[in-house]
């Protein structure tokens, strides 16, 4: 893991990552649509998460703040064991993937992840959860695709596998031009029986 902290600010969210052959799975049902509609901004598969808190940006110090709570908590909490399901679109633009499974443990996590975050003195939008993978954005002035291939995507229903990790993960959202990407500022495997 990357222990380097940030001198400035951070774009930081804590989330889920489905296994690489789960993401596979969602891919392959994917391909016409990216075929169809290849001026959306596909998300990169390596980027797919659920994101259970947004922090937002925030100073770079925050990160070490964050680690020993975060890590406790996973060190305590059992995998939630989910599945991507269906599709669907957020205002015409953004294409996303359902989550099916153990939503009630979830939900559950969502909630103590948000109230380590809370205990460590972080101030964010504590938005409900909505659990779902984000795969693609129509540009603004484009939004042909999201619609159909959430259409495609409803009868999809992906193997079901256990979210085994928590990812403290920072974005460079909002740095400039070109593509969204996400990387991991430091992830925990769930190893306890809750």
């Amino acid at each position: 893991m990357n222990n380097q902290v940030p001198a400035e600010t951070i774009r930081i969210f804590i989330a889920l990552a489905p296994p690489d052959d789960a993401k596979e799975e969602l891919a392959r049902a994917l391909r016409p649509a990216y075929d169809a509609y290849p001026r959306m901004r596909w998300n990169r598969i390596e980027d797919w998460h659920i994101t259970l808190a947004f922090l937002g940006e925030l100073p770079g110090a925050t990160v070490p703040l964050l680690r020993p709570p975060l890590a406790a908590l996973a060190a305590a909490h059992r995998p939630v064991r989910l599945a991507l399901r269906g599709g669907g679109h957020f205002d015409e633009r953004v294409l996303w993937s359902g989550i099916d499974g153990d939503l009630d443990g979830l939900h559950l996590l969502a909630a103590e992840v948000r109230a380590v975050v809370k205990e460590c003195g972080v101030d964010f939008a504590d938005r409900p959860l909505r659990p779902h993978l984000t795969l693609a954005r129509a540009r603004r002035n484009d939004l042909v695709g999201v619609s159909e291939s959430a259409a495609a995507l409803a009868a999809f229903t992906g193997r079901s596998w256990p979210a085994e990790r928590l990812h403290l993960v920072g974005s460079n959202i909002g740095r400039g031009p070109g593509p969204i990407h996400y990387r991991d500022l430091d992830a925990w495997k769930f190893s306890g029986a809750t």
